[in-house]
């Protein structure tokens, strides 16, 4: 083996679907992984690199993927919280100007300088804790112009931090009070002007839509998918968080990468999602957050062998939650997924959710040399304790940051 540039030896690896039986050893040259082995594969002659780093047994795992969330927005909510708590519905919030039109109005209002400085300690907040690749949507801007600019914030973050930002056109997220009893005017509007706007400026990976009774039907998200295809952008959907309405089936058919939240997928959409290779994407914050009793269909992902994975949908109505530890946790408890799956849902699925899967969310010969070095060698641990094990080394292209 020629000497790499870094040699991590003696770990407990996971490697983003398994955990291996033995000691491993994980080297990287030019920012990519380039040799996977056990330790006994690997003769004291070969255990050499311009940095070797002896593990001593703890747990070696990939960068984790953080694949939606909602990092860009203007003020807070947390008069709501408080008003919530005290008995008030979300109608008379939202009459009270509060809700999500109280974000669009605040993020509005604010400079790409202070929506940049406010997104900044949430995104530090995830990679705190091991997070190298985040995705990042608009969605409170609801004119081409704010939604530009939240895109452009999350460029930015991803230029001036060592994270990889993925950005996501999230335009069909509500109605603007513009808009107001004409969603078919708004979708025209996201598909003829703010989809060209953001494909022309390079500004978004991605495009999503809200697929809901209280946001767009089913086939104005048709819509927007065929438009965001046309420009060459992947697709994705907020699909069944409170209702079936086939939105996750109809995602499915138009190629979608992932759909997301999915409490009220049925065993049809289940299927769908297996036919196309959708990722499933579980959102516990929300579903924390909201208390929601409905449980997205694990069991019928199980059997249909759908890749789940797993996000905060950090956001400053439903989910104001800035860890993907807590993530893991609530995932085993609120959703029983086992460690192991909830730890592929951050890693490997996560990664499979953007598009990325063969560029990161695993620990393989050729792929990006995102990892995290755990100070545990139980894999477990990392959805058991919320606060412990702690982070002893996170790298992003082989660097250590």
């Amino acid at each position: 083996m020629s000497q790499a540039d870094r040699l991590w030896i003696n770990v407990t690896l996971f490697n983003g679907l398994n955990t291996a039986v033995e000691p491993m050893a994980v080297a990287v040259t030019n920012g990519l992984v380039t040799r996977v082995s056990p330790m006994r594969e690997l003769p004291a002659s070969e255990q050499v690199a311009v940095e070797v780093i002896d593990a001593g047994g703890r747990l070696l795992t990939p960068g984790l993927v953080d694949c939606h969330t909602h990092l860009v927005f203007g003020g807070n909510r947390a008069g709501e919280f408080e008003a919530r708590l005290e008995g008030k519905s979300y109608e008379e919030i939202a009459r009270a100007g509060g809700g999500i039109i109280s974000t669009v109005r605040a993020t509005r209002s604010a400079s790409e300088d202070e929506l940049f400085n406010a997104a900044l300690p949430r995104l530090e907040a995830l990679m705190a804790e091991g997070a190298t690749t985040v995705e990042i949507k608009s969605g409170y801007g609801l004119t081409v112009e704010h939604e530009l600019k939240m895109l452009r914030v999350a460029r930015r973050l991803g230029r001036e931090r060592p994270v990889r930002v993925v950005t996501t056109l999230l335009g069909a997220h509500a109605l603007p009070p513009e808009y107001k009893d004409d969603a078919d005017g708004y979708i025209e509007l996201v598909c003829n002007h703010m989809i060209p706007a953001a494909a022309a400026e390079g500004l978004a990976d991605a495009v999503d839509v809200f697929c809901e009774g209280i946001a767009f039907s089913v086939e104005q998200c048709q819509r927007v998918y065929a438009v965001a295809k046309e420009h060459g952008l992947a697709i994705k959907g907020h699909t069944e968080q409170l209702s079936n309405l086939g939105g996750s089936a109809a995602a499915a058919r138009a190629g979608a990468l992932s759909v997301d939240h999915i409490e009220y997928l049925d065993e049809a959409g289940v299927k769908a999602l297996a036919e196309s290779g959708t990722v499933a994407t579980l959102l516990p914050g929300a579903f924390y957050m909201l208390r929601e009793t409905r449980v997205p269909p694990i069991e019928l992902l199980r059997r249909y062998e759908v890749p789940m994975a797993l996000a905060t949908d950090a956001n400053p109505g439903t989910s104001p939650i800035f860890s993907l530890r807590l993530m893991l946790n609530m995932a085993c408890t609120l959703f029983r997924l086992t460690p192991q799956e909830a730890l592929c849902g951050i890693t490997a699925h996560g990664a499979r959710a953007l598009g990325l899967q063969e560029q990161t969310g695993r620990i393989a010969p050729g792929l990006q040399a995102d990892l995290c070095l755990w100070n545990t060698n139980n894999p477990a641990e990392l959805a058991y304790s919320v606060g412990l094990p702690t982070l002893a080394q996170r790298v992003i292209a082989g660097k250590t940051h």
